[in-house]
């Protein structure tokens, strides 16, 4: 495996750079100044909302590229690279589907800060975790801001509970099991893949030049964009048949281990 022309790092975040403390190693940051040093570029790929990711890597938030939302938001340098929202007919028509649906938690995700209905406390406890910036309302459907994507959260599984619910959706919205308890609904057209292949192209750098780790489904489409792919130990049985390469899980420092080698090669 031949890592001397890698240029840029892309690495999901829940399940791939985070443990299942949600942290990020000190061993990562460690790291990420010897890939500086070397103009590696990194790309913090999630679900995640822009400023959650933003408080995980707070160090380094003005060095790096993020692709929040599941790729329908991405940044760089300040600059807005994707904003990919979801059609609002599209969005009261999924939020109708999802009222028929028991024991879920719909989140609507904008730009800068989340939307829930104010009909469980304790989901909103576990949400602080996955959205830093939101807001509590009476009901979601009719709210006007301009949304992202729909998350969409079971307790027990996400793959089981809800995605059998709005599979049909798939063609004409982006429908994506993106964590063992979430579903996310988006555009067609967001997704990481979509954002990691604008980074891409806005930054000169080719598939053969390019690393990524991912763990779930919602990483597929940016596993096609990397001749160096790597699955988690951890990961999804879709993700692993996708990736090119397979690392240690995130509690055994997966990500960074690929690093050192990365490092060494350069």
């Amino acid at each position: 495996m031949d890592l001397s022309q890698i240029k840029m790092v892309v690495s999901d975040m829940d399940g791939t750079l985070l443990n299942s403390n949600h942290e990020v190693s000190a061993l990562f940051f460690e790291l990420f100044e010897k890939l500086r040093e070397r103009n590696i570029l990194f790309v913090a790929a999630s679900g995640r909302q822009y400023h959650s990711i933003i408080d995980k890597l707070e160090p380094i938030k003005d060095e790096i590229v993020v692709i929040a939302e599941n790729g329908g938001f991405a940044l760089q340098n300040g600059n807005v690279l994707v904003s990919t929202p979801l059609e609002n007919r599209a969005k009261e028509r999924v939020l109708d589907l999802l009222a028929q649906i028991e024991n879920i938690h719909p989140v609507l995700c904008g730009k800068d800060k989340a939307y829930i209905r104010n009909d469980s406390k304790a989901f909103e406890n576990k949400l602080k975790e996955y959205y830093a910036e939101y807001e509590v309302l009476d009901s979601l459907s009719g709210h006007q801001a301009e949304i992202l994507k729909i998350a969409i959260y079971h307790n027990e599984s996400s793959e089981k509970y809800i995605y059998p619910k709005v599979a049909h959706l798939e063609g004409e919205l982006k429908v994506k099991v993106s964590g063992e308890n979430w579903v996310d609904i988006s555009s067609p057209d967001a997704h990481k893949g979509h954002a990691l292949k604008k980074v891409q192209e806005l930054n000169g750098i080719s598939p053969e030049e390019t690393m990524v780790f991912g763990d779930y489904n919602n990483d597929l489409e940016m596993m096609a964009l990397a001749k160096f792919s790597f699955a988690m130990e951890n990961a999804h049985p879709n993700v692993k048949e996708a990736a090119n390469y397979l690392t240690t899980n995130n509690d055994n420092f997966g990500v960074e281990r690929i690093l050192e080698q990365l490092i060494n090669a350069r």
